[in-house]
């Protein structure tokens, strides 16, 4: 594998410097210059919304900060959570004065580190609340939500809760907003290749040529089983499967879906498996409301795609569709 990079320790320095110069939107900030915010700084009045974790997985997290989405992103190392000082930089970043939710994935470091930023910024007087992703089916049972990984779903907890921050709901609602969401959601991923961490000698798993993965974690955590590589169609009809047999309590006739690449599909691929996905959906008496297909959240160049269904009523259905706009994602 070859990339185009310097040295592998400025990695995500060079890169952070170069997608703020890109999009003037979004601003460097913290003491070690791993926060992201709004270049327009924080609303006066606004419930805050941060967000953290590895880097590695663009446009996850960092590159949802924006109008009606979140408002700073503390950012760690390559595949690696933030650490509780950028946690803190990015909390403190977040307030206007009413609270910050922070929404991030479910992950023992970026749990730890989140959770001790907030004890030290409440004595500070900043109010916090937390709500983790935790849409991946594959790491956990239906009766084991707390175990679940947080992977590309977590772009609707985002949506939905920046949509009720922007419109001035307090911290009570806005948090109600992004529990609901991430209860709506449901992810399953499918990995073909691996991807190369920029400081390691060799890829981060490994799958033969003809092996396919069916639920690997977006940092190549295993999945539920691996075999060869199957048609498009076979693939998308498991994970269809998969996702129906795990609905939601809340689960109605209306969904968004979220069809994923991991970095190094091409998109001709994704709209393979949509065609396959929608029809599906379609049989089983599922209306799809907007969907998306594209490169969400990815994990650095692995190739394979993931797919959200995102359950929906009028409520989230509103707030989904409400504007918004960052570096990556519009929504007028």
């Amino acid at each position: 594998m070859k990339k185009l990079i310097n040295d592998p320790a400025r990695y995500v320095d060079e890169s952070l410097d170069g997608l703020t110069l890109a999009f003037p939107s979004l601003v460097r900030d913290g003491a070690a210059g791993r926060v992201v915010r709004r270049a327009e700084g924080m609303t006066e009045g606004k419930v805050g919304i941060a967000s953290g974790g590895g880097f590695g997985h663009l446009p996850l997290f960092t590159g949802y900060v924006g109008r009606g989405l979140i408002d700073t992103c503390a950012i760690g190392n390559v595949f690696e959570g933030p650490n509780i000082d950028s946690c803190i930089d990015a909390i403190r970043l977040a307030d206007g004065g009413r609270g910050v939710l922070r929404l991030y994935g479910n992950y023992g470091g970026d749990r730890m580190n989140f959770d001790m930023a907030g004890e030290v910024l409440e004595d500070e007087g900043i109010r916090c609340t937390t709500v983790l992703g935790t849409d991946d089916i594959a790491s956990g049972g239906p009766g084991e939500i707390g175990r679940r990984r947080g992977v590309a779903g977590l772009i609707y907890a985002y949506k939905t809760a920046g949509a009720a921050a922007e419109a001035g709901a307090d911290l009570e609602e806005v948090t109600r907003i992004a529990a609901k969401a991430v209860a709506a959601t449901r992810t399953i991923g499918v990995g073909l290749a691996p991807c190369r961490l920029p400081s390691a000698a060799k890829p981060s798993f490994e799958l033969a040529e003809d092996e396919i993965e069916m639920g690997i974690g977006i940092h190549g955590e295993p999945g539920i089983w691996r075999d060869r590589l199957r048609p498009a169609d076979a693939i998308a009809d498991e994970m269809v499967d998969r996702l129906l047999a795990d609905l939601p309590a809340q689960s109605g006739g209306e969904a968004s879906v979220l069809v994923n690449g991991l970095g190094a599909t091409p998109l001709e691929e994704l709209f393979i498996l949509y065609r396959r996905i929608r029809s599906r959906f379609d049989q089983a008496g599922l209306t799809i409301a907007h969907p998306l297909v594209g490169n969400y959240v990815t994990s650095m160049e692995m190739q394979g795609a993931s797919v959200s269904l995102f359950h929906l009523d009028e409520e989230l259905k509103a707030l989904l569709r409400a504007p918004a706009e960052c570096a990556f994602w519009r929504v007028d």
